[in-house]
């Protein structure tokens, strides 16, 4: 069983460390609002979760549904209350992640190749049905590194055409930072580096 409140708070430190990084990537592609967005969830679950109540998948998901804005926020916050509906029903966290990439794609659209956070999503949801948390962590990562290459399809970045061109999609790298989070807290021992 995976443990809910390690992986928030190494998802939300990591996210700390990498907040310049996802704010610069979102300016090219964006409107730079991505950083905050993400980082201020992540503070906003951590208290929501520390007053009790809800489990800290469940606080990810109520807090990015609700008070997230931005494009990707209610999107992580499907993915985030899939898990955690889940774990609490006794499934795995493989099990909640493809169920979350199904509403995703359900309510966005997005497939792979479209420079979305579906890039790292996918590939991550695809490596946990085989493998665990270490492989999707790997599996994410490499789908947010091709989306430097890609021209977006949907979303805000597909208006400034090229531009984007070079860097990742900074949805796609806070995905790859959570399924890092869940590896290194899972899987210590393997000393993956950071994504961002």
């Amino acid at each position: 069983m995976i443990d809910q409140e390690a992986v928030l708070r190494r998802y939300a430190r990591a996210v700390e460390d990498a907040h310049t990084t996802l704010t610069e990537l979102d300016q090219r592609s964006g409107d730079g609002d991505f950083g905050d967005n993400l980082r201020g969830g992540l503070r906003a679950a951590l208290t929501r979760f520390d007053k009790g109540g809800t489990s800290a998948f469940g606080a990810l998901g109520e807090v990015f549904l609700d008070e997230v804005g931005g494009t990707s926020g209610p999107l992580l916050g499907l993915l985030f209350t899939e898990i955690a509906r889940a774990l609490d029903s006794g499934a795995g966290f493989a099990d909640g992640a493809g169920a979350g990439l199904t509403a995703i794609q359900r309510v966005g659209e997005a497939r792979v190749g479209d420079r979305t956070l579906v890039d790292a999503l996918a590939p991550a949801v695809d490596a946990l049905v085989t493998g665990g948390p270490v492989e999707a962590a790997n599996a994410a990562r490499a789908g947010a590194d091709r989306t430097a290459l890609l021209r977006a399809r949907m979303g805000r970045a597909s208006y400034v055409g090229d531009r984007a061109k070079g860097a990742p999609d900074p949805g796609a790298v806070g995905i790859a930072l959570f399924f890092w989070a869940a590896a290194a807290v899972a899987s210590p021992e393997a000393d993956l580096p950071a994504p961002a």
